[in-house]
Formats: C-alpha cells, sequence, structure tokens
C-alpha cells in the first residue's frame, strides 16, 4: 500500500514537471511571438506612427516612435547621465542612475533648465554617458557645447546620439502637424532640421572623439552614434 503510494506521488511529481516544462516552452513561444507581431504591427503602421502625435500612437496600442527612440539609447548608456535637450525629461526619468537632464527650455519633467549648454553647472568628469536625443541639430553653438561634454565626461566616458539626415527631418517636419514647439518656438539661426553622417563624425573627431559604433534604427529612418573620448598615445623618443 505504501509502495504503491509513492509510486503514485513520484508519477505525479513527475507530471508535474513535464507540465510546468510544456508550460514554459510554451509561454516563451507565445511571448516571441507576440512580440515579433508587435513588431510587424508597428511596421504596417509606421506611416501613422510618424504623422500622428505620441501620445496619440501609444492610445491606439502602438509604439510611439520616440518611446522606441529612447529604448534604443538606453541600450548604450552607460553609469551616471547627461541628457542635453531633454525635452521632457522622459529618459533620465526611465533611465534611472543619479541622471541629470538638461535644456534650454521648460518643457517639464523635471530638467535643469540652463542658458547655454556649453556652460555647464557640472564638475570635470561628472557623467560616464552625455546622449543627444534628437537635438545635436537644435544646437547652434554645437561646436562649443562638444567641447563642454568632453570636459564633464569621465575618463572613459561616451556620448550616445540620434539624428535624422536632412532629407528625413525635413519630410518629418513637414508631416508633424501636431508638434507645437515647431509652431510656437520655430528655428533659431544655426539649427538644422537634420545632421549629415559625415558632418556628424568630422564634428565629434575635431573635439576629441571616436566613432565607435553607429546603427540605423526605427526601419532605418534614423541613426544612433555611439562616440567614446579619443586617448592619444604618447611616445617617448628613444
Amino acid at each position: 500500500m505504501c509502495w504503491s503510494k509513492l509510486t503514485s506521488q513520484k508519477n505525479a511529481c513527475r507530471k508535474a514537471k513535464i507540465l510546468l516544462i510544456l508550460g514554459v516552452f510554451f509561454n516563451a513561444h507565445l511571448y516571441k511571438d507576440t512580440v515579433m507581431f508587435s513588431r510587424i504591427l508597428n511596421a504596417i503602421f509606421l506611416p501613422l506612427r510618424i504623422i500622428c502625435s505620441h501620445e496619440f500612437v501609444n492610445k491606439l496600442g502602438l509604439r510611439s516612435l520616440r518611446d522606441e527612440r529612447c529604448d534604443k539609447v538606453m541600450e548604450h548608456c552607460r553609469g551616471r547621465l547627461l541628457d542635453i535637450g531633454c525635452g521632457n525629461n522622459q529618459l533620465v526619468r526611465k533611465y534611472g542612475h543619479d541622471s541629470v537632464g538638461v535644456d534650454v527650455y521648460d518643457f517639464g519633467g523635471g530638467a535643469i533648465i540652463v542658458q547655454d549648454t556649453s556652460k555647464l553647472p557640472f564638475d570635470d568628469g561628472s557623467f560616464d554617458t552625455v546622449s543627444f536625443v534628437a537635438s545635436l541639430n537644435h544646437i547652434p553653438n554645437r561646436h562649443e557645447v562638444l567641447t563642454e561634454v568632453l570636459r564633464i565626461l569621465s575618463e572613459n566616458g561616451r556620448i550616445v546620439l540620434t539624428m535624422i539626415s536632412p532629407f528625413i527631418g525635413t519630410l518629418r517636419h513637414k508631416l508633424a502637424w501636431w508638434d507645437k514647439d515647431q509652431d510656437e518656438r520655430g528655428l533659431k539661426k544655426g539649427e538644422e532640421l537634420g545632421l549629415s553622417h559625415e558632418y556628424i563624425v568630422s564634428l565629434a573627431e575635431n573635439k576629441g572623439f571616436r566613432l565607435v559604433k553607429k546603427k540605423r534604427i526605427m526601419c532605418c529612418l534614423n541613426n544612433i552614434y555611439v562616440f567614446e573620448k579619443r586617448h592619444e598615445k604618447c611616445s617617448e623618443a628613444n
């Protein structure tokens, strides 16, 4: 009697393990299918995601380009982050790590408002990553700003920036009828609708950075760049 009970308990235990393994397996496949379906859906409705506001797109159950861009940037951030031209401070609030967002306009979100992003109130080597999320083209004095970034970055610090081409920028700004910032603030002298790959690389290299990664994102409409400080090796003459 005891032996039969023990055997039945073992069998029940085996069945439970098998069911658990099967459950994990099917749930993993269901998750993969869900993720794949979401990607396909967002690709199909890409035109809608471009011309409609981020809030409206999210209400439809789609992923806004702003949220997608934010996640792509976070993949390359490390340590303490400073987001320059942070807008509503979404990246900093989502990333954490005692990070800071600065902007010359107050879009809400708890950003530090400064008069000039080339004169920042931070000590040397205060940050491990500095990001420019769709903002470098809106900074007229970007040469001076990158000099300041070199100062506040740690020894092995990096820049992570996203940028659209001038053509995509022109097209996007014409389609984004919902963007109040375009109408209220407009473009100042020195601001651009987008920056070319050659210009970005040349600018960063001239300021002491080297390109370590460049990738197309968001259905190839946008680009993400990662630059790191360039450390010159000084060799002594024999």
